[in-house]
């Protein structure tokens, strides 16, 4: 059996062991493999910033959120739509109305106007924007929590070093690092971690018992086929152990809050996900991307714009005073992402359509100079006049305020080098 694996190729092999596991642990998936290697003629990155951030809250906007109803208003312009611009804190300095409580922040936030990418469908576009790199069939690329774990490791042992929040099956999670550095899907943050507590009939004893039973079963699995895969899996298997024990677990419960804090944050879906993720910030997680669909808006955009707009307004704006009172703000980005923006046109439905050319994106937090707008577009938003800024760049910028090594390579089990941001720049300058 050892030399019919031996001769498969990566995939297949892959595919192999994996029906091999499912025998073995009755397990449904096996990771990628663990298989990297940094290729010694690297030097460690020079790019260092100036503040090292310890933990980042994503906020992706699951649609395409349009830049000109949010960040990047054109009022007076037909393209402008029904929303108006409303001052910030900073004079001159102007966003749209759906975004009051920002606006009032304006001084801690620096707004990417010069976003832009050629990639104008929905999970192509989300996973460019997560990962750096095109979505192609023969590899899956890591997300930026994944690489932050694998560089940094873990400040809390017990716990994820990553935190995934509403987001699909289709995220690219860490790719082909180590499940060791794999993200923890929440699918509801009202919810937390589902399945986390044994039946009744099961206590600690029978518990243990369990897993030497499973451990003497899979010895002979692992001593016959001593490599990555196998391994990664043991290990993954060995933390959500451990995650279910640590009593630090309850940093998924956000009932433990006052319905205060609770209605603070807004009574749904991204305001409930921003207050798990300072909880998890506070116990040592380091990346926590939440998500928020229905920015789609191909039809009637101003019957749900709003509301919709406010809540990620509110979420947004308690978070950073909840991490500031906290003494967490100088220590977390906070960045808020989309995958491209939406036309200038309104269409025949009343609504805004697919539109790469420009989008928006916004950074606050750890070394983050507020009050500032980063690049430039068109007096109707069709296209960037200055300062174009591509996902890769936006990712080398949050990879530099975190002092990874973006110049870095690193190899995936095919042999294929990689960088954290693909040949992203970071803007150095949003530093202050």
């Amino acid at each position: 059996m050892r030399n019919t694996c031996s001769k498969l190729d990566d995939v297949s092999r892959r595919n192999f062991l994996e029906s091999l596991a499912k025998t073995a642990w009755g397990v449904s998936i096996l990771p990628l493999s663990e298989s990297l290697f940094t290729s010694s003629a690297q030097a460690a990155s020079t790019l260092q910033a100036a503040q090292k951030a310890e933990h980042v809250v994503y906020l992706f906007m699951n649609g395409a959120m349009s830049h000109i109803d949010t960040f990047d208003p054109k009022p007076g312009e037909e393209s402008g739509g029904e929303t108006k611009a409303i001052q910030t804190s900073v004079s001159g300095l102007k966003i749209g109305e759906h975004l009051p409580k920002l606006a009032a922040k304006m001084d801690q936030l620096t707004i990417i106007r010069s976003m832009t990418t050629e990639t104008g469908a929905h999970e192509q576009g989300q996973y460019l924007m997560r990962t750096s790199y095109k979505m192609i069939g023969s590899i899956r690329h890591p997300f930026m929590g994944a690489w932050l774990t694998h560089f940094e490791g873990k400040k809390n042992k017990d716990l994820p070093g990553s935190v995934l929040v509403g987001t699909g099956n289709r995220h690219p999670a860490q790719g082909y690092l180590s499940a060791a550095v794999a993200p923890a899907p929440v699918g509801n943050p009202a919810t937390g971690l589902q399945n986390t507590k044994s039946p009744k009939y099961l206590d600690e004893k029978n518990f243990e018992k369990r897993r030497r039973l499973i451990s003497q079963f899979e010895s002979n699995f692992k001593k016959k086929y001593t490599n990555t895969e196998v391994a990664a899996y043991s290990d993954y298997y060995s933390e959500a152990v451990r995650l279910l024990k640590t009593p630090d677990l309850e940093a998924f419960d956000i009932s433990k809050e006052e319905a205060s804090v609770k209605e603070a944050y807004g009574a749904n879906r991204i305001g409930q996900g921003c207050l798990l993720a300072r909880r998890l910030i506070e116990k040592g997680v380091r990346f926590v991307e939440i998500e928020q669909g229905g920015w789609d808006n191909h039809n009637d955009i101003y019957d749900t714009f709003g509301e919709r707009a406010g809540q990620l307004d509110t979420a947004i704006a308690t978070l950073m005073d909840d991490l500031k009172q906290r003494g967490l703000l100088s220590k977390t980005l906070i960045v808020l992402g989309t995958e491209f923006g939406r036309t200038p046109k309104i269409n025949q439905n009343a609504g805004r359509d697919h539109h790469p050319g420009c989008f928006s994106t916004m950074i606050a937090g750890a070394g983050i100079a507020g009050g500032r707008i980063i690049g430039k577009t068109d007096k109707i938003g069709k296209s960037v006049e200055d300062g174009h800024c591509y996902p890769q760049d936006l990712n080398a910028t949050i990879a530099y305020g975190l002092g990874l090594p973006i110049e870095k390579e690193i190899f995936s089990p095919s042999g294929r080098p990689f960088k954290v941001a693909h040949e992203g720049t970071p803007l150095k300058s949003l530093f202050g």
